[in-house]
């Protein structure tokens, strides 16, 4: 049998297996099929293979570089992804929560809103099912990645709802659109449209006998600057209390430098010890 003149690619394309060959400097490219979908012809899944990536080049990680107590390590990291220009949302963070009566895990990126001696805070509405999930299993996984530095960190911990007060104290302060969204969207539940949304929205509009369309304004007037928005009763923070922290830095042919800090849970105060991992 005579072997066939095409390339590989064109071969394994008829056969609904799609690879990719990317380079640092090529710009990700999504593939569908004639469709619309991705899924190949006869409906069989595509396979997508990645075959190259990109090498990381950094200064690496030393116990010199480190500290006794982790989140000093993190909010000296924290700040310098701030100050890097490089990084679009620093504060962005992916947590990981579980179902205490089926162990599925759930993901989604939250916003870091406070990080003090206790731990990581954000904030959210209690009925979604992020919420529904901490307080019924409080233990969370929190991962970073500031690409551009070559920086990851995770935090591992236990979940505990803020005060009134602090989920006051913040939310005060948050724009009149966010504050009447937190009113007006029944988080996690379904949606027949995004009009009803949006009528959910004017609804709370009146309510707080704000104009029609104040959610949207970029530049707020001086009525909506007066509204009286109240917590509400389904809203506020949680915050993560660390008992691991691991910091990654990426080095080049995945020889990555990796610390990873546990905290002793004998001692009312916390007592970290910290060991290099294997890449």
């Amino acid at each position: 049998m005579l072997a066939s003149s095409r390339p590989t690619s064109h071969r394994l394309l008829n056969r609904g297996i799609l690879i990719l060959r990317l380079s640092a400097t090529q710009p990700r490219r999504f593939f569908r099929s004639q469709t619309g979908s991705m899924a190949a012809q006869g409906g069989e899944p595509q396979v997508t293979e990645i075959t190259r990536h990109q090498q990381y080049h950094s200064a690496g990680l030393t116990e010199d570089d480190l500290e006794a107590d982790p989140m000093i390590v993190f909010q000296r990291w924290f700040k310098a992804a701030q100050e890097s220009g490089l990084v679009a949302e620093p504060e962005a963070m992916c947590l990981s929560t579980a179902r205490r009566d089926t162990g599925e895990v759930s993901s989604r990126f939250v916003l870091l809103k406070r990080i003090d001696e206790r731990g990581l805070v954000f904030f959210t509405n209690y009925e979604s099912r992020k919420a529904v999930e901490l307080d019924g299993n409080p233990r969370a996984s929190l991962a970073f990645y500031w690409g551009p530095l070559h920086q990851q960190i995770r935090v591992c911990g236990r979940a505990e709802r803020t005060s009134t007060q602090e989920s006051l104290d913040y939310f005060q302060y948050r724009p009149v659109g966010s504050r009447v969204g937190a009113w007006a969207s029944p988080q996690s539940q379904p949606l027949v449209s995004r009009a009803q949304l949006l009528d959910l929205v004017a609804q709370q509009e009146n309510n707080f006998h704000l104009q029609p369309g104040s959610v949207d304004r970029e530049t707020p007037t001086p009525a909506d600057l007066l509204a009286t928005i109240p917590l509400p009763p389904h809203w506020g923070g949680f915050r993560i209390v660390p008992d691991q922290v691991e910091f990654w830095v990426g080095r080049p042919n995945r020889l990555h430098d990796r610390f990873l800090y546990r905290r002793s849970l004998d001692h009312p105060h916390p007592v970290w010890s910290m060991q290099r991992l294997a890449p």
